[in-house]
């Protein structure tokens, strides 16, 4: 349902107002992935590796600088004027913040029926039963349908927002931290209700999230990006009972637990840059100046994403002494 070959994108910053130095930034580089028809692919990483940057490539809001992007079947940077609309029927997105993705001034009903408007593709008179079936398949009633966005709460805004997104049957559906701005109790009933959806109509998600715990309840698939690349990908189950890239044993590590035994004996790594943007280093892993296994090697050497086991892959020259053992064991030897 989407494949993405060797995508990168490049962004100039300056410092200054006047005569600054120029310095570019590759917010996503060089990203390959796969999503299956009807699966799911949980997309993590720490705020600015790229994530939400590649979902707005994907959905044709920005244009890559090279690579190629195709989604529900067509590659949506080569199509067409007249083509395009046609293909934002096949991919649709859950946004971030409900609050910001629905207009003020727009009762719920309305920004339901929208799509069919600009598409013409539901006849007028049928429109507000439609509205109606929506509503109440992501557990709304007429009453909601006729409220402004301030007058629902958080849930129920991101209610709409899947009602919205669903309203032209998509194929593919790009998650962007979907419930991050909801309470954890209202979270559990979003997720809940995008699992059933899936099973309903056989959609096919791409799942961006910061929080792993909700990565594992719902994707199959998994890929941690870091400074705008993929650094490991595989199965849910696979990466989170044995990673084999540093960075992701990072994260895993600092996901909340309630038993004080859970946690893990940490080893303190070396200082965190203070911004992925500006203090990853050109040369080399771009993990390495956080890194804990760091070799002199991994200061002039980047790694590939490649092959460390079946159906896994690592950009980790140590990845096969990260598979089979914890990273503490290694630290200490």
């Amino acid at each position: 349902m989407l494949r993405v070959d060797n995508v990168v994108k490049e962004y100039a910053l300056r410092s200054g107002l006047i005569g600054g130095t120029r310095k570019t930034i590759r917010a996503v580089d060089g990203v390959s992935l796969e999503i299956a028809e009807s699966s799911t692919f949980g997309l993590v990483g720490e705020s600015g590796c790229g994530k939400s940057t590649l979902s707005r490539l994907i959905l044709r809001l920005e244009s890559p600088d090279s690579g190629s992007i195709v989604a529900a079947g067509r590659n949506p940077h080569t199509l067409r004027r007249s083509a395009i609309k046609t293909w934002r029927r096949d991919v649709q997105i859950i946004a971030q913040d409900p609050a910001g993705a629905l207009p003020a001034h727009m009762r719920a009903a309305r920004l339901i029926e929208e799509p069919w408007r600009i598409h013409g593709i539901v006849p007028k008179g049928g429109r507000a039963a439609g509205v109606l079936d929506l509503l109440r398949r992501v557990g709304l009633d007429a009453r909601h349908g006729q409220a402004f966005a301030h007058q629902l709460s958080g849930g129920q805004r991101q209610r709409v927002v899947i009602a919205r997104a669903l309203a032209l049957e998509p194929r593919l559906v790009v998650c962007d931290e979907p419930v991050s701005a909801l309470d954890v109790s209202v979270q559990a009933q979003v997720l809940d209700l995008l699992r059933e959806l899936q099973a309903e109509r056989g959609l096919t998600y791409l799942f961006i999230s910061h929080d792993l715990g909700v990565v594992r309840s719902m994707a199959t698939e998994i890929g941690v990006m870091y400074a705008g690349r993929i650094v490991e990908r595989g199965p849910v189950a696979a990466i989170y009972a044995n990673p084999a890239h540093p960075y992701t044993r990072e994260l895993l590590d600092a996901m909340p637990t309630i038993r004080a035994a859970d946690r893990p004996r940490r080893v303190t790594p070396p200082p965190r840059p203070a911004s992925l943007a500006t203090d990853v280093r050109a040369t080399g892993c771009p993990y390495g100046l956080r890194c804990p296994l760091a070799t002199t090697r991994c200061d002039t050497e980047r790694p590939p994403l490649r092959a460390v086991a079946p159906q896994r892959f690592a950009a980790c020259h140590r990845a096969e002494d990260m598979l089979g053992r914890t990273l503490y064991p290694i630290l200490e030897n």
